[in-house]
């Protein structure tokens, strides 16, 4: 740790340390708006393209960083320029333009700098391709600093442009916003992005700090400015892990950060709440216990509100196992939807009217497909049994609706009629509650924000345009229109 410490503490470290840092919130900013446009192969191509640049350059002017830069900034315009020139103007598929484009500009960089380092010129080619972290000057800093000044700045002054062509661009064009000009000028970052990365981790592996960030973010957010946000401080941790991990294993940092990045992408890819693969196994199996339970509701009602229903007839009808059944009556049980007794079970009130509600939802389905999707008696069943657990209320109404609200399903049963509405279409000056089970968490975590709670009686006072008002606990309660279209009342 001291011996890190130490090298760490060195003057090129530092340089690498405020050069990477710099590349990687760079990097990261912009990776997330060439993510969202699909423009991930542009990125990987303006990377490759800049070696002819640097090959006039030196020609021109020596070995000269400024020389470099301005070098391989005009080069990489020049790719963006062509590339997007031969998609809006040649029969050419886009990704065929861009593949064209940087692989035959790379290929003039590695035979111009292959061919005067033959000459006994020092230009390394692996310090392009790979990043030359010790090769980091003064002046890199600085150069590299006013990218990520100008970067910001576009960022914050034209943000809306940004948001707006990326997300809507024929709103953009509507709004008389030239959405070229603001591709160009995204190019024309991206340009000076690359350049700047090119001591730290080099062209190749500067595509790993433009993309990988930015998906990572889009993992764990989907609001625009929370995925910069994360983007840029996931490049700039993976910057400077990267480094340490280069320096603790004796390697190339490139690399390094291509690795750490990479990494922490995967570990999104499992622990993203939303999208995490670990996440999403714990919703599917919620998902799966769920559609268990119902279906054991399900099954209840169909026997009626006698003590019939057992572990054996469950297990027969539904092919559970023992140790499932126990833990869904349990949870059931405790959700005041199952009374069990000596081993038997009956539905509860509540779980008579999640029952019926299931029941009406396989019904309606089934006459759903009969009646409008033109399929077979004999072929609905299973498909109704699937989507049963899946349609909200407010889309059983509607489906209600369309029918005409009939009374029995194609197999002549009959179908429960809902008891719940939503709140904007109760009677005024009536007493009703609100369900336990809406139709989403949001719903749930507004009324408790409010401090409604499910299944306790309020009188509906008044209806306007904008609210509702309730008496609630003898105090009045004003609901939006907005809750009012959604909650489910009874």
């Amino acid at each position: 740790m001291n011996e890190l410490i130490e090298q760490l503490s060195s003057p090129w470290a530092i340089r690498a340390i405020l050069t990477s840092s710099m590349v990687g919130i760079t990097c990261g900013l912009l990776g997330a708006f060439i993510v969202l446009r699909n423009m991930s192969l542009i990125g990987d191509a303006l990377a490759h393209a800049i070696l002819p640049g640097i090959f006039i350059a030196f020609i021109l002017v020596g070995y000269s960083t400024i020389g470099f830069f301005i070098g391989s900034v005009v080069a990489g315009i020049a790719t963006a320029f062509a590339i997007t020139w031969i998609q809006q103007y040649v029969s050419t598929k886009n990704d065929a333009a861009i593949g064209i484009v940087f692989t035959s500009m790379f290929a003039i960089g590695v035979m111009g700098i292959s061919k005067i380092s033959q000459r006994g010129v020092h230009l390394d080619l692996q310090d392009f391709l790979f990043g030359d972290v010790l090769g980091i000057s003064n002046i890199d800093i600085w150069l590299t600093f006013g990218v990520l000044i100008m970067v910001v700045s576009s960022i914050l002054l034209f943000y809306k442009y940004f948001f707006i062509t990326t997300f809507q661009e024929t709103i953009a064009k509507t709004m008389g916003i030239n959405v070229k000009l603001v591709h160009y000028f995204l190019m024309f970052l991206l340009s000076f992005a690359v350049v700047s990365a090119l001591r730290s981790v080099g062209v190749i592996l500067v595509v790993a700090m433009l993309i990988t960030p930015a998906a990572t973010a889009l993992l764990l957010s989907i609001r625009l400015k929370n995925v910069l946000l994360i983007s840029s401080v996931i490049g700039f941790a993976s910057a400077n892990i990267g480094l340490i991990i280069a320096i603790l294993f004796d390697t190339n940092p490139g690399p390094a950060m291509a690795v750490t990045v990479t990494g922490i992408y995967l570990l999104a890819v499992i622990f993203s709440p939303k999208k995490g693969l670990l996440f999403s196994y714990f919703r599917k199996i919620k998902t799966r216990n769920n559609i268990e339970q119902e279906d054991i509701l399900k099954l209840a009602i169909k026997k009626g509100p006698q003590w019939t229903l057992n572990n054996s007839e469950i297990a027969t009808r539904l092919g559970l196992s023992p140790q499932k059944i126990k833990k869904h009556v349990a949870q059931l049980t405790r959700g005041d939807l199952l009374k069990s007794q000596n081993g038997t079970y009956a539905l509860s009130e509540a779980g008579i009217q999640q029952a019926n509600k299931l029941v009406r939802a396989h019904r309606l389905w089934e006459s759903y497909l009969v009646e409008k999707i033109g399929m077979n008696e004999n072929e609905i069943h299973e498909e109704a049994e699937r989507l049963e657990h899946h349609l909200s209320h407010t889309l059983l109404d509607e489906v209600d609706q369309s029918l005409g609200f009939p009374e029995k399903d194609p197999h002549g049963s009959p179908i429960p009629k809902s008891e719940a509405i939503t709140l904007i279409k109760a009677a005024r000056n009536k007493r009703y509650s609100f369900l336990k089970d809406q139709e989403n968490d949001s719903i749930d975590a507004q009324l408790w924000d409010m401090k409604i709670l499910p299944e306790t009686p309020f009188l509906i006072q008044k209806k306007s345009a904008q609210t509702i008002d309730i008496i609630y606990n003898n105090k009045k309660v004003r609901i939006p229109i907005s809750l009012a279209e959604k909650a489910l009342v009874r």
